[in-house]
């Protein structure tokens, strides 16, 4: 008996690193749209390979526990915080990483940020096939190399306020790189910041609107998962859940951004979106009422408000649709209305800057 006890404590102790090893995944629930996958990825993010302060297969571990299926690791260039005491070559930290991902079943995307004063200030190079030669003293050197491996580029915070502290411009240098093919995006949010000069730049120049935490920290000192926060994150609508099916993706803006409860795209997805992730299950009629029954599928939030209307018509100004919960929309009317429609605009559904989707429902 003591032996089979002894076995039994030595085999639990040997088990004990993986039990103590595993992660919890949290699945964020959205739908698939237009027969794409919606795919959950972060392409802006750093470790102590340049001036975060977590090793690389720490930004893997948490992005399969909050339900990420692609990171870019985007070391700086030029600033390499920690060379003293970590002297490598720039495409160290995605090397390291490898193995963790392949485990964690997390597609890992090689990059580099090019981290340069306004203008131009700071780009994304994503799918590189070696971050070294982007090293380089001029930095349109620096984005032809990037160029040169077939790289997407994109232009990191345009509204960061400590190289844009008045106004959000564009550049002459920014149409230069545009002029050249060496922007393929910009971040229309990153980490807590929205910039709606972004937005409409994207539109205007069709360009891939990109959404990134940018952490430097481990994640969980700048989001509050307990309070349901989310890192800033760019759905991708994918072909395929690989590496060329999320560069397919891009190259065609086929993408989301979402941050805090907001959702910023193409107006085409934004509507299949939330028509995806609300149904209608019930509509009840009686006398001079109507409630209309949603459900909310996904882990999304939708603010809804009341547009212009019939004045027979009453129904309440807002409503919020919170993730994964039943609501019910009350109707009051002296005589049916001939249209018997209802007209609401999505105000966290941005289809423009400072404009949300517009959404009826017929009663």
């Amino acid at each position: 008996m003591k032996n089979l006890f002894l076995k039994m404590t030595v085999s639990a102790l040997l088990l004990w690193p993986d039990v103590a090893g595993a992660q919890v995944r949290h699945e964020i629930h959205v739908p698939d749209l237009a027969g794409y996958q919606v795919l959950k990825c972060d392409f802006h993010m750093h470790t102590v390979f340049s001036d975060g302060t977590v090793w690389p297969t720490v930004r893997v571990e948490e992005a399969y526990r909050e339900g990420l299926d692609a990171i870019a690791l985007t070391e700086h260039v030029e600033n390499r915080r920690h060379a003293e005491d970590i002297q490598a070559h720039h495409g160290r930290s995605w090397e390291i990483a490898q193995k963790s991902a392949k485990a964690y079943d997390i597609l890992l995307i090689r990059g580099s940020e090019i981290t340069r004063s306004m203008a131009p200030g700071h780009f994304n190079a994503i799918f590189l096939e070696d971050c070294n030669p982007l090293d380089q003293k001029e930095w349109k050197d620096s984005f032809s190399e990037a160029k040169k491996q077939g790289a997407f580029l994109f232009w990191n915070h345009p509204g960061w306020a400590r190289q844009q502290p008045d106004t959000t411009l564009w550049w002459d240098e920014h149409t230069f790189i545009y002029d050249k093919g060496w922007m393929q995006g910009i971040e229309v949010a990153n980490s807590s910041s929205y910039f709606p000069e972004a937005h409409r730049w994207c539109l205007e120049k069709k360009l891939t609107m990109m959404g990134n935490s940018d952490v430097h920290p481990p994640i969980g000192m700048v989001i509050d998962f307990a309070k349901g926060e989310h890192r800033t994150m760019t759905f991708v609508l994918a072909k395929e859940r690989t590496l060329d099916g999320i560069r397919e993706a891009l190259d065609n803006r086929r993408t989301i951004v979402w941050i805090d409860d907001l959702l910023i795209g193409e107006e085409t997805y934004l509507k299949e979106l939330f028509e995806k992730s609300v149904e209608v299950v019930k509509v009840n009629r009686k006398d001079d009422r109507c409630s209309i029954v949603l459900q909310n599928h996904s882990d999304l939030t939708f603010h809804l408000k009341k547009t212009e209307h019939d004045k027979g018509i009453e129904y309440f100004r807002t409503f919020t649709i919170e993730p994964q919960s039943r609501h019910t929309i009350g109707v009051r009317y002296s005589t049916r209305p001939v249209d018997g429609r209802i007209h609401f605009e999505v105000t966290n559904l941005l289809v423009q800057p400072d404009k949300g989707l517009d959404y009826d429902y017929s009663f």
